[in-house]
This record gives C-alpha cells, sequence and structure tokens, in this order.
C-alpha cells in the first residue's frame, strides 16, 4: 500500500489552511568552490524569520540523482510518487490552457525557436518572444493539414504552444525533436515504441508544414516537439487528502497540474503581487492553496545569478503579505533545482520549509542549502511533504490501534 492508498483512511476534518509556495528551480550552486548558492546569497530576513520558527530540510524531487522535469517535480511535492503517476508535459500545457483532451488525442509541448541559415539552431526559445508575438504564428500553425487526422494547435505563453493530435490508433511514446543545445539541427521525429510509430510520423508531418508556413520570420522560424503525451488519470486531491484545493499561478502548465489532481484554478494574476491578491480574496473558500512562482527558474536556465538571487529577493518581499492571512501551515521549497552555473534542471535536493505552531523547530538561523542540510527534516523524498503539512495542520488521525 502507497501512501495515496493509506491517507484517506486517516483524514481529519478542520478548519486549517495550508498553504505550498513553489519557487520553480529553488535550488542552486555556487559559483566558485566555498562560495555561497543564489538562495544563500539572497537578502531573505523574511524567509530567515521563518526558518527560526520552522522546521527545514532539503527535499528530493523523484529519487537520488535523478533530474526531474517539472511535471515530475510538482507530482512529488502534490504527494504522488513520480515514478508511478508519470504526466507528459503536452498534456500539462493543454490541460492548462484549459484545452479537454479526448481518449484519441495525443498532445505535444511547441516551442518556438531560431535556426540560422544551415537549419542549426541559434536560440532554443526564438530570443523568448512576446506571448503578443507568438500567439498569432502558433494560429498560423492552424493551417497545416494531414489526411485522416485533426490538428488542434493553440497558444500558450511566450514562446511556447501546445500542439494536439486526434485519431485512433495514436500513441504517447514518442521522442522530443528539441535537441536542448544550440548549434545542431532540430532532431528527428521518432517512436520510442512501436505503438507510437504512426504519431512520429504525423508529428514529422506536421513539422514539415510548419517550417514551410514559418520560413522567412526573424525570431521564430522553426519549432520544436516535447512531451508528447495522452490524457492521464490521477486521484484527485479531494480523494487523497479530503482537501478542498486551490491553483494561483501564471503559466499555464502549472495550472494544467493542478488541474489534473482536481485542484480550482482561481484568479487571473499575473505577478507574484497579484497572486497574493487572489490569495487574500479567495482564504474563505479553500482548504489548500498552491502558488506557483516561475521567475527562480528562468533565471536559472538563463546562467543569470544576480538575476536569480533578485527574483528570490522579490519572493522574499512577499512573505509578510502571506502571512498576514495566518496560514496554519506554510510551505516554501521548490520542484528541482536549476543552479546558473548548469544554465538547467539539476539533481540536487531542493531546500524546503515548513512552518506550523505544531512543528518542531530545529535552531536553523537561515533559509538556504547550507541550513537545510543541517535541519531537522533533513533529506527525504518530496511525496512525504502532503503528510506532513497534513499531519501538522491536524488532519490526519492515527494509523492502526
Amino acid at each position: 500500500m502507497d501512501l495515496i492508498e493509506l491517507l484517506p483512511s486517516l483524514i481529519q476534518k478542520n478548519q486549517t489552511k495550508i498553504v505550498m509556495l513553489v519557487a520553480d528551480g529553488l535550488g542552486g550552486l555556487p559559483q566558485q568552490p566555498g562560495g555561497k548558492t543564489e538562495l544563500e546569497t539572497a537578502a531573505t530576513p523574511h524567509l530567515d524569520a521563518l526558518a527560526r520558527r520552522g522546521v527545514s530540510g532539503l527535499s528530493i524531487p523523484v529519487r537520488l540523482g535523478i533530474t526531474p522535469g517539472s511535471g515530475p517535480g510538482h507530482l512529488g511535492l502534490f504527494g504522488y510518487d513520480p515514478l508511478k503517476y508519470l504526466i507528459g508535459r503536452g498534456a500539462l500545457e493543454a490541460t492548462g490552457i484549459g484545452f479537454e483532451l479526448q481518449p484519441t488525442d495525443v498532445a505535444a509541448r511547441g516551442n518556438f525557436c531560431t535556426l540560422d541559415k544551415n537549419g542549426l539552431i541559434s536560440d532554443r526559445r526564438a530570443g523568448r518572444i512576446a506571448s503578443d508575438e507568438s500567439a498569432p504564428l502558433a494560429r498560423r500553425l492552424r493551417d497545416v493539414k494531414i489526411p485522416g487526422v485533426e490538428v488542434f494547435v493553440e497558444p500558450v505563453k511566450e514562446h511556447r504552444f501546445v500542439v494536439v493530435f486526434r485519431a485512433a490508433g495514436l500513441g504517447e511514446h514518442v521522442h522530443d525533436t528539441d535537441p536542448q543545445e544550440t548549434g545542431v539541427p532540430p532532431l528527428a521525429s521518432k517512436a520510442a515504441r512501436p505503438d507510437s510509430q504512426r504519431t512520429a510520423e504525423v508529428a514529422a508531418e506536421f513539422v514539415a508544414q510548419a517550417q514551410k508556413l514559418l520560413a522567412g520570420e526573424a525570431k521564430a522560424n522553426g519549432l520544436t516537439l516535447r512531451g508528447f503525451a495522452a490524457r492521464p488519470s490521477l486521484p484527485s486531491y479531494e480523494e487523497v487528502y479530503g482537501l478542498n484545493a486551490a491553483a494561483i499561478a501564471v503559466y499555464p502548465m502549472y495550472k494544467g497540474l493542478a488541474r489534473l489532481v482536481g485542484m480550482d484554478i482561481v484568479g487571473q494574476a499575473q505577478s507574484l503581487a497579484d497572486q497574493v491578491g487572489v490569495l487574500r480574496d479567495n482564504w474563505s473558500k479553500y482548504d489548500f492553496f498552491f502558488l506557483h512562482f516561475k521567475y527562480t527558474d528562468s533565471t536559472g536556465e538563463d546562467g543569470a545569478f544576480d538575476a536569480k538571487v533578485k527574483r528570490i529577493e522579490e519572493l522574499d518581499d512577499i512573505m509578510p503579505r502571506i502571512m498576514e492571512l495566518k496560514p496554519d501551515v506554510l510551505i516554501v521549497t521548490g520542484d528541482h533545482s536549476t543552479p546558473s552555473m548548469l544554465r538547467s534542471h539539476s539533481w540536487h535536493p531542493v531546500p524546503t520549509l515548513l512552518v506550523a505552531d505544531h512543528c518542531r523547530p530545529d535552531g536553523c538561523e537561515r533559509f538556504g542549502e547550507a541550513d537545510c542540510l543541517r535541519g531537522g527534516l533533513g533529506q527525504f523524498e518530496a511525496r512525504y511533504l502532503m503528510p506532513l503539512a497534513m499531519a501538522n495542520a491536524g488532519r490526519l488521525g492515527k494509523y492502526g490501534a
């Protein structure tokens, strides 16, 4: 029996409120031996004060040594074993923008990219093209026609879009066409399993036609496809935890993750300040709130150490407004580490802080990697964070006689 099966039998209803604030890609590395990480460099007086009240540790998103994508990273935080419950990025993006996937659908996340005169990728994100520039290009790709297949293309945000292929006999096991580096061409669409060969062929035809439609564009003259996925099925937050849960996020993919586990998507926030306003306005309506802050990840992926430090400080500045609401349990963590020196997600455990009246303070003075390493939570798999939150909120009864 895993936790998802056990916890429903232990649920105790009460009026407590749980807030989980996820700073995407929070964990980092020092720029030189003996130096400080981005989180340790940042001035974080409010988070440090909370660290002295709470209990800290380092969460392992999937398993030791495994570098997670955003989907597995968040599923672990939500209490679902990411090795058992795997959701592809395409399904997350589609669900995040409200696209209702059908049983015969396979979705993929599209990235506009910039190709040089030799067809090599010079920018994987088309210069992080603005949404008002990329959305018309995504809609242009609706002109792609593939016999026997319905093709849906929807803008997402900035360089991202979603493509959904609808036809009988499509499988989701197709390799990404994004090589994850520049100076090389996009990869060919290839099936990872025989049952997905047709999907790979459909994707290849889509890319071929799309490239012609994008020819001549200065920034977004190419594209890659990632995270081919069919519609998943997961037990909901209400079923597992007995929680009425809300998600407050800016980016569609994280709304999609939340929606797939049964959270309500509330508000139309476009900034961290907006998100806290939505939190305040909906405080009486929900038991659990998931807030997502993206920019600690994107600055890490850009290799911008100082910019990531500033984003962490922005997060710290907002903490008093959250604490004014007096959450019974507050969690601050990340879905994975994104060290700016690596410019990518990494396998490093993630700084995690839990603050509650009934937690056992551990003497940590600051919220940072070194302090968290000595914290009372130790190093633990992220999927155990939700049971800890539930216990500290008085929402779990005794197991056994």
